[in-house]
C-alpha cells in the first residue's frame, strides 16, 4: 500500500521539465519532500525551476553543487541580474530590460537556500553558502543575521487609476459572459487567480450572496467566506444559463467552451490569456490577474476598513501583508463612509453592472 501511495505522489511533479533536478538524487529527493509536505503546486514548480537553472549553471561552470561556496552563489546571482528579462521593453518593475524582478530574485535564492539547508540536515555539508544567518539543524535561530545577498525591495502593488479602470471595463464588454462574471468576482471577492479558477458550483450561495474560498485553493491554506455584490448576481445568473448548455453536472464552475477542451475546467493559463487580451485592448498593459485583488483591497482601505477586517477579507495570515493597501489608500483612510457597503464600491459595481451586462 505504501509503495503504491508513494508512486502516486511521485507523479505530482513533471520531472521532464526539470531534467537537472531529476538527474540529481539529492535535488530530486528534496523537491519530492516539498511536494509530499503539501506545498502549493505553484510553489513546488517555482522551487523546481530555480533549482534546475542553478544546477544548469553549476554544470556549465564545472561547479560541484554540493561543495559550492558563497562565491559560486554570487555567480548565480550575477547571472539572474544580468540575463535578458523575458518581458523586455514591456516591463514596469525594473528600470532596464535586463535582470529579473527583485521578488523573483529572492524566490530563486530562497529555493537554493532551502536546498542547502536540506544538505546540512543530511550531514553532507556544514554551512549554507546562500548564508542568511546561521543555521542549526532542526532549529530556527533568531537574532543577528548576515546581510542578505540581495536587498529586498518592498514596492506597493500597482492599481489602475479611474481612467484606466474605465478603459479596462470598456475592453471587457467584448468578452463572453463567463469572462465577465469571472472579472466581477475577481474584484468583488478579491480572489487570487488560483482561487477564481478553482471555484466549484457548490462554493456559491446565491441566497446569501456568499462565496466560500476553500483552504486547498488558497496560497496559505486558510479558508474564508466572503460576500459578493448584487451587481454580480445578474452576471452569474446569465452565465449559469450558458453553463447549463455545456454541462448540467455539478463541479468546477467555470468551464471551457473551446472545441479542444470543451466542458473542461478553465485553467489559470487560460484566464491569464484572457486578461492579457483585455490589457492589450484597453491600453493598460500593466493589468494582470492579480490587479483586481489589489484594487479591491485598496478600495476597502480607502473606504476606511480596519486593517484586521481587510486581512480577514483577503485571507492574509498576517496583517503585515495588509499594510501595503493601507499605505496605498493614503489620506483617504480617514474618511470611513459606512461599514459593509461604501459609496466607492457601490459606484464601481454600478459601473461594472452597466458595462458588463
Amino acid at each position: 500500500m505504501f509503495c503504491s501511495d508513494k508512486a502516486t505522489l511521485m507523479t505530482h511533479i513533471r520531472w521532464e521539465r526539470y531534467p537537472r533536478v531529476a538527474q540529481s538524487a539529492l535535488a530530486r529527493t528534496w523537491l519530492q519532500i516539498q511536494a509530499n509536505l503539501g506545498l502549493a503546486p505553484n510553489t513546488v514548480e517555482a522551487y523546481a525551476r530555480a533549482l534546475n537553472e542553478y544546477l544548469e549553471l553549476c554544470l556549465r561552470s564545472e561547479i560541484v553543487p554540493e561543495a559550492a561556496t558563497k562565491e559560486h552563489i554570487s555567480w548565480y546571482v550575477h547571472d539572474l541580474m544580468t540575463r535578458p528579462n523575458p518581458r523586455g521593453e514591456n516591463i514596469f518593475v525594473l528600470d532596464s530590460g535586463v535582470g529579473l524582478a527583485n521578488a523573483t530574485l529572492h524566490q530563486r535564492l530562497t529555493a537554493i537556500r532551502l536546498w542547502y539547508d536540506y544538505l546540512i540536515e543530511e550531514g553532507i555539508r556544514e554551512t549554507n553558502p546562500v548564508g542568511r544567518g546561521r543555521y542549526t539543524p532542526g532549529k530556527i535561530v533568531y537574532g543577528k543575521q548576515e546581510r542578505g545577498l540581495i536587498s529586498r525591495l518592498r514596492k506597493l502593488p500597482w492599481v489602475p487609476d479611474e481612467e484606466q479602470w474605465k478603459s479596462i471595463i470598456e475592453a471587457t464588454r467584448q468578452e463572453p459572459v463567463r469572462n465577465r462574471v469571472m472579472l466581477a468576482l475577481a474584484y468583488d471577492a478579491a480572489l487570487r487567480r488560483e482561487e477564481l479558477c478553482s471555484l466549484l458550483t457548490s462554493d456559491i450561495d446565491p441566497a446569501q450572496r456568499l462565496l466560500t474560498i476553500r483552504a486547498e485553493t488558497t496560497k496559505n491554506r486558510r479558508a474564508r467566506i466572503v460576500p459578493y455584490s448584487e451587481a454580480t448576481v445578474q452576471l452569474y445568473v446569465n452565465y449559469l444559463q450558458e453553463r447549463r448548455a455545456l454541462s448540467r453536472a455539478r463541479g468546477p464552475l467555470f468551464l471551457s467552451d473551446s472545441n479542444r477542451n470543451r466542458t473542461q475546467p478553465i485553467t489559470i493559463w487560460t484566464w491569464s490569456k484572457v486578461i492579457k487580451g483585455i490589457a492589450e485592448r484597453s491600453g493598460v498593459i500593466q493589468l494582470s490577474t492579480h490587479t483586481f485583488r489589489h484594487l479591491r483591497l485598496t478600495d476597502l482601505a480607502r473606504s476606511g476598513w480596519d486593517i484586521h477586517e481587510i486581512a480577514t477579507f483577503a485571507g492574509h495570515r498576517s496583517v503585515e501583508s495588509t499594510l501595503q493597501y493601507i499605505h496605498l489608500s493614503g489620506g483617504e483612510l480617514a474618511s470611513k463612509i459606512e461599514r459593509g457597503m461604501n459609496s466607492l464600491h457601490a459606484w464601481r459595481m454600478k459601473m461594472m453592472a452597466e458595462a458588463l451586462q
